[in-house]
């Protein structure tokens, strides 16, 4: 994303990986649409249970572990409940200890052509979980992410 520009929707196909978020009752604000909060925790589900199923984040007992340093989200469409959400996922850039992490939010039940209704990144630093010192990723988180590019 250049940030310099004013921030457009993306397609789908923006994203090499799509994720299916389910909406909940409580996610919806008194304005009748899921409140901006509720965003955030959509990135982070659906980039850490990636992670997860990809056998590379073990977030009980792991050594490594993400902490977040950077976060931002657009908004262009309302999305509510009980409306499905999917959630593109991509990698805009990968250090030796860092990620930033690209999601797109596509509301599950529209045209597959139809442009997100958000789109934010997130930067996660991977640190020791005891020390809280930076990592490198290794080579098996790495092979993940470079597929998400």
């Amino acid at each position: 994303m250049n940030e310099t520009l004013r921030p457009t929707p993306e397609p789908r196909s923006a994203y090499p990986v799509l994720r299916p978020i389910g909406t909940r009752w409580s996610d919806n604000d008194i304005y009748g649409h899921v409140n901006n909060v509720v965003y955030y925790s959509w990135f982070d589900t659906a980039v850490n249970s990636y992670l997860i199923e990809r056998g590379v984040l073990d977030i009980h007992a792991g050594e490594l572990i993400g902490l977040v340093v950077q976060t931002q989200c657009h908004y262009f469409a309302p999305l509510a409940f009980p409306q499905p959400v999917l959630a593109g996922l991509r990698v805009g850039h990968l250090g030796s200890s860092s990620v930033r992490y690209e999601v797109g939010l596509f509301a599950g039940d529209g045209p597959v052509d139809a442009p997100c209704a958000a789109r934010g990144h997130f930067v996660h630093v991977y640190v020791d979980r005891q020390s809280r010192r930076p990592r490198p990723l290794p080579p098996p988180f790495i092979a993940v992410l470079e597929s998400l590019k």
